[in-house]
């Protein structure tokens, strides 16, 4: 196995943590495959580093110039799921802990400069010393240890407390909700959803999709079955895994339509944050395809 091929789970992992779409990172990677291809490999004494600060310099300049397409984005902006927790699936699982690719961290990134994110993901995903990540990121090690100290500092403080998942709690309250939604029972669906709940789609203009989040029980459970009985006939759902933690997937006679992230607390559904951009699907259908599709799914 070539240098590239042994390094391919952790510089996707690098690319998609920095860049939160898992095409963006496929892209990155395969820009530096032909650079590595066209360098003398004689001249590279560490060929991790050299690749790593290849593909972190890649993910900076690609997520500095995304920055500016998001502002014309159609609609909120979610990052692109990874199916996860299986092991033809492990795109992910190589290196470093679940939580770093957790769909709440994800976008806690977002609010972090393209420097910021990277001194994070570099230090806490993938365990790079202070020294380790100025040099891939080109700068000094007090300069390193200043970028992280402020992401840190802003992800601290803009995160909530985050509860381990029970999965089976999840599931249990999950399942109801998903009944309750698909009778058009409005107070069932309502007494499982938390006061404050918010339900956030990211259609990307491609698809029907509220353009802004919805919030309030009320609203929300209106949103919800109103959804279903005019787009839901033919959709299949199922339970999944998907960046570390249990979701919904959603597929129509035309293919996989939604991947559902529902976070729950202690007065029920409290999130529900709905990837339903077909771009934004493309990856996880490719997963899907290589795994036999829904019917196969037994997570």
């Amino acid at each position: 196995m070539n240098d590239f091929e042994r390094l391919r789970g952790r510089l996707f992992g690098i690319a998609y943590r920095m860049t939160g779409t898992a095409t963006d990172a496929e892209e990155i990677l395969q820009d530096a495959w032909l650079r590595w291809q066209a360098t003398d490999r004689t001249s590279v004494r560490d060929p991790d580093a050299y690749l790593a600060k290849t593909v972190t310099n890649l993910s900076i300049k690609q997520l500095t110039s995304a920055r500016a397409r998001r502002e014309l984005y159609v609609g909120e902006w979610l990052p692109e799921p990874v199916l996860t927790g299986r092991p033809e699936l492990d795109t992910l699982e190589v290196v470093a802990e679940r939580d770093s690719v957790s769909f709440a961290l994800l976008l806690l990134l977002e609010r972090l400069t393209p420097a910021e994110r990277a001194a994070y993901v570099l230090h806490e995903a993938f365990g790079y010393s202070h020294r380790e990540v100025a040099e891939l990121i080109g700068t000094t090690d007090a300069n390193a240890r200043q970028l992280l100290s402020r992401a840190r500092k802003r992800v601290v403080a803009d995160s909530r407390r985050e509860q381990t998942v029970d999965r089976t709690a999840w599931r249990e309250l999950v399942d109801r909700f998903l009944a309750a939604a698909q009778s058009g029972e409005i107070e069932q669906l309502e007494r499982l959803l938390a006061e404050d709940v918010v339900s956030t789609a990211d259609g990307g203009g491609k698809v029907v999709a509220a353009r802004n989040p919805v919030v309030g029980r009320t609203f929300v459970a209106r949103y919800l079955i109103g959804t279903l009985q005019k787009f839901g006939a033919g959709v299949v759902v199922r339970f999944a895994e998907a960046n570390g933690e249990p979701v919904l997937v959603a597929e129509s006679p035309d293919g996989l339509t939604a991947v559902c992230f529902v976070e729950v607390g202690p007065q029920g559904v409290s999130e529900l944050r709905f990837v339903m951009n077909p771009d934004k699907l493309a990856f996880a259908a490719t997963q899907l395809s290589q795994i036999g599709g829904l019917t196969d799914l037994s997570w």
